[in-house]
């Protein structure tokens, strides 16, 4: 996840620490590229730019997980497979993000518009990280792997972030905004 804030930024590396002892402590032992990962993702999400990524059409933030899957779909709104590929891969970033970080906001989300009443957030975590991952060739390669990983893992890296959000202070707007205490 890009999010303009380089390895050697001091929120990254709080972030990094904070994510490898989190493992260390729960027993389990990531591998180094989901610990990164996952430390790209909690940095890419603090700005509200980073949870709000997908955008339609004309430009207005995809504001639900059923608005950004057909969004994601090649057969409705995805003008390319690359597209498809990007849109998935934010749908497993936002929703591992918020099933962990703060779960409250999925709830709050699923009511706000309705949209997403029938959604079952971790399964389509675990497919939109799943056809991520099925985009295993070119510059798409490397992270194949990761994508696959976070998918079958996903109810694991969930649990972990959770345990994580106890360890940093962080405060949640109810909008989806966070900020740090």
């Amino acid at each position: 996840m890009k999010s303009g804030i380089n390895p050697d930024h001091p929120l990254y590396q709080l972030f990094i620490e904070h994510v490898h002892e989190t493992f260390v402590r729960t027993g389990t032992h990531a591998e180094k590229e989901i610990e990164q990962y996952l430390t790209g993702l909690l940095v890419g999400f603090v700005h509200t730019d980073g949870v709000w990524a997908i955008r339609d059409r004309r430009g207005k933030p995809v504001t639900t997980v059923t608005d950004m899957v057909a969004e994601g779909d090649i057969r409705l709104n995805a003008d390319s497979f690359e597209r498809e590929r990007e849109v998935h891969k934010h749908i497993g970033d936002f929703i591992l993000f918020w099933s962990g970080i703060y779960p409250e906001f999925l709830r709050h989300l699923k009511l706000q518009s309705g949209r997403d009443l029938l959604c079952d957030y971790i399964q389509q975590g675990k497919e939109s990280y799943s056809i991520a991952g099925s985009f295993d060739h070119g510059p798409y390669r490397e992270e194949a792997a990761t994508f696959m990983k976070l998918s079958v893992g996903f109810e694991e890296y969930t649990e972990r972030l959770r345990v994580l959000r106890e360890t940093i202070p962080l405060h949640v707007a109810p909008d989806g905004g966070s900020r740090s205490n």
